[in-house]
């Protein structure tokens, strides 16, 4: 009897959690009609294509089987690959100090009043999607006009988005922890700033830790395309070689990018073993 009833229970349970078909059906018409839709905005003329663009993509291609590597562009390529990873790290270092205050006030979990939590979680939400709505590359045209063409900018232009990124992605992990242990905790005598130093935080460490390094390696590849606005490093010698049409340096730059990002996650994927183990 007891099965027997049950089994409809759970059976309209998860009907109600699995969206119908039919609204499957009509999210998928919207896609393909606004597809189709694009389509019709794009110039099917003859002059979508330049009349040279397949002699100029040889020339690239067969460059790339003979990458520069006379002395003078590896020091530049080094010298390049060196600041974009400084900028990486400076920005990216700067995200997670002001993402990690930012991301605890956003969760509201130190607040046990309804109201101020709800209130807290709100305003520094929207803060944090402020800063991410915006991207690196616009913060960095916007830093431009302001400060000039200092270092400053790149690590700006990273920090403020990668710090709405880094804080919501926290907020959300820290409202997620099981609640169990943070009830044992509460029963003790822990206050609300207790509870997260010793509950919260120490079990989400690993994930966040995980997340941050991942988001260290898109710092990278967002500072070589920053770099394009004039800041120096790979993004602006790859900038400079293609406009003299100069594409066997085109890839010594790109392969350093390339070396760069792989390094950095090879070694933030040995950090992120040794964290879980």
């Amino acid at each position: 009897m007891a099965s027997g009833a049950t089994a409809p229970g759970i059976r309209a349970l998860r009907s109600r959690r699995r969206p119908p078909l039919h609204r499957r059906g009509l999210l998928t018409l919207l896609l393909v009609s606004a597809f189709g839709w694009s389509l019709t905005a794009v110039p099917w003329g003859a002059g979508l294509v330049h009349a040279n663009g397949a002699a100029v993509i040889g020339r690239i291609l067969g460059a790339l089987l003979r990458p520069d590597l006379s002395a003078g562009t590896l020091r530049i390529a080094l010298a390049a690959t060196w600041r974009t990873f400084a900028y990486a790290t400076a920005g990216v270092s700067l995200a997670i100090a002001l993402a990690v205050p930012a991301g605890v006030l956003a969760s509201g979990v130190l607040a046990r009043r309804p109201g101020v939590r709800a209130v807290s979680a709100t305003a520094f939400r929207a803060g944090l999607g402020g800063l991410r709505a915006i991207h690196e590359l616009v913060w960095a045209w916007l830093f431009v006009a302001a400060i000039g063409l200092s270092p400053w900018v790149a690590v700006l232009a990273l920090a403020l988005p990668y710090a709405g990124i880094l804080g919501r992605v926290l907020a959300d992990m820290l409202d997620d922890v099981p609640a169990a242990p943070l009830r044992a905790l509460r029963a003790a005598g822990a206050r609300e700033w207790q509870v997260l130093l010793y509950g919260r935080l120490p079990m989400v460490r690993a994930n966040m830790v995980g997340y941050a390094l991942y988001r260290w390696e898109c710092g990278i590849r967002s500072a070589a395309i920053m770099s394009f606005v004039g800041l120096g490093g790979l993004g602006y010698q790859i900038q400079l070689s293609l406009d003299d049409l100069r594409f066997r340096e085109v890839w010594t730059f790109v392969g350093c990018l390339v070396a760069l990002v792989v390094l950095v996650d090879l070694w933030s994927g040995a950090v992120r073993r040794r964290l879980s183990a």
